[in-house]
């Protein structure tokens, strides 16, 4: 897949190991990948965890980047800062220093074995949305539209903008 100067959305993550540090050492690892400019970042905003609830608030954010990567490359180059900040992936929604996830790039549609683009929960998650909606605000979802009535249908679940 061959793609020059994508515009993309990262989802930031983090409720381990003071979890508001380890999501501003993300904004600027995202600052130094190779053919990357970080154009946006969101407010950071606390979130009660989904799925297993039995672990620590998360803090989470979205960054707007222009990159020179492919979207598999990006992914790479994720896996390699969250790694990089003391990732481990002991389970499905365990506790975790950092988590990096591909929201968007460029109105790509694209799916294989490792990588879903759209992210393929993202439309559910008011972690996701409200921190996107705040950089992005006519930002749409490949397949879903805009971002607004998607954020309406998460209004049950609570965030907490904070200083960081």
């Amino acid at each position: 897949m061959l793609i020059s100067k994508g515009l993309a959305f990262i989802a930031l993550g983090s409720n381990l190991e003071i979890p508001v540090f380890q999501v501003q050492q993300a904004f600027d690892e995202l600052e130094q990948l190779p053919g990357t400019h970080l154009i946006k970042r969101s407010s950071l905003y606390q979130s009660a965890p989904i799925g297993r609830l039995d672990q620590p608030d998360f803090i989470n954010a979205v960054a707007q980047i222009k990159t020179e990567l492919a979207p598999s490359d990006l992914l790479a180059a994720l896996l390699a800062i969250e790694h990089k900040q003391g990732r481990l992936r002991e389970s499905l929604n365990a506790p975790r220093t950092l988590d990096l996830d591909i929201l968007l790039y460029d109105t790509l549609r694209y799916q294989d074995g490792e990588l879903t683009i759209p992210h393929p929960r993202m439309t559910q998650r008011a972690f996701v949305l409200q921190p996107l909606i705040e950089i992005a605000p006519d930002c749409q979802i490949p397949g879903y539209g805009h971002i607004a009535p998607l954020l309406a249908a998460c209004k049950d679940q609570k965030l907490l903008k904070i200083n960081g």
